[in-house]
């Protein structure tokens, strides 16, 4: 067998479960448990044959989303999914040896991304309480690290960071790239944009995933200063985007009511459900995005399984630092929400009244 570079032969893989889902209640990747706006379903199908044969076009898309923030599109790419621009990051930014710095736990993709490009990772503990380290994080930043990734709010702890006091980090920094994940900023109605785009060590990104309920299309956004995302065009691939995307995209933006229907049905059952699992005496925590954690008592294992046999997933934490013990549990709407509580106590032994 030809091996690969060492970088890759040593790599740990970021591996999710995602096969024999569909036919369950969807409470582990903090999907949409609604799907998107009808809009975005009649606009694949009105799709022409031609359109299938054609490369993708993308005007108009940057334009669009850029709209949403208030910004110029010179501040926006679009890319293959939020993955795909962390990718980008990397491969433009990471350097062999370099320092990338970050949280822990947090999203599982960054540190193979850094293990690919041979840097060093210096990851900063969450305390006990999930509160974000500043203090760490601030004494760590002294030593200019290359890359510096902020998942705010984080995944999976749902620790949330005021945009003004990420702009202040990175002002500190200014010879380190400073790349602010805010996946779910559609949940928590904080963004680094636009205040952050004067300065250009930051990046910010974004998606239609999760709130616009287009996850199986793949669209996320880049927000940044212009250098920064010509650099990250250089290492991306001319047509990483499909069409099917593009136009579900579009429809997706032209349909903000339906995104903001479903975030508010989301937080109001997310308040509902924290209210129920503290009645129970179950140990849970949720600050920001459409998930929590939640302690379960008893093996976690067993807990997550009785649940999947009941039909509903969760995402195991095990092992994971500080929250080992917990599992993720994606919001939905109130209806799926009185179904997990029914369920959970069932499998807890417990009563609730759902």
């Amino acid at each position: 067998m030809i091996r690969a570079k060492p970088d890759v032969e040593a790599l740990s893989p970021y591996v999710a479960p995602l096969e024999g889902r569909r036919s369950l209640l969807r409470l582990d990747f903090n999907e949409s448990t609604v799907g998107p706006s009808p809009n975005v379903v009649e606009a694949i199908r009105s799709l022409p044959p031609d359109a299938y044969a054609t490369y993708p076009e993308y005007a108009g898309l940057d334009e669009a989303f850029a709209a949403t923030l208030g910004v110029t599109a010179k501040h926006v790419e679009a890319f293959n999914g939020v993955d795909a621009a962390i990718r980008a990051i990397f491969d433009a930014y990471g350097e062999q040896g370099g320092t990338f710095l970050t949280t822990v736990p947090t999203f599982g993709y960054y540190e193979p991304c850094a293990q690919q490009q041979g840097m060093v990772i210096d990851e900063v503990p969450y305390l006990d309480d999930l509160k974000y380290p500043l203090a760490d994080v601030i004494r760590r930043l002294e030593a200019r690290p290359r890359l510096f990734f902020i998942c705010n709010p984080n995944n999976p702890t749902g620790t949330l960071m005021t945009p003004p006091a990420i702009v202040a980090l990175a002002r500190s920094a200014p010879e380190t790239l400073v790349v602010v994940d805010e996946l779910y900023a559609a949940f928590t109605g904080q963004s680094v944009v636009p205040a952050a785009l004067e300065l250009p060590n930051v990046v910010a990104l974004q998606s239609l995933s999760k709130a616009a309920g287009i996850a199986a299309l793949r669209l996320g956004f880049a927000i940044g200063h212009p250098s920064l995302l010509e650099r990250l065009r250089r290492v991306t691939g001319p047509y990483d985007i499909n069409t099917f995307a593009v136009v579900a995209g579009k429809a997706a933006l032209a349909d903000p009511d339906h995104t903001r229907r479903y975030v508010a049905e989301v937080l109001s059952a997310r308040t509902w459900t924290l209210g129920e699992l503290e009645r129970l005496g179950v140990r849970c925590s949720a600050e920001g995005g459409n998930y929590m954690l939640v302690w379960p008592p008893g093996d976690l294992a067993a807990v997550v399984q009785a649940l999947r046999d009941r039909g509903i997933l969760v995402r195991s934490m095990a092992r994971k630092p500080v929250i080992d013990g917990s599992f993720r549990l994606t919001i939905g709407t109130e209806a799926h929400m009185r179904r997990f509580m029914t369920a959970f106590s069932a499998v807890i032994g417990r009563e609730v009244h759902a």
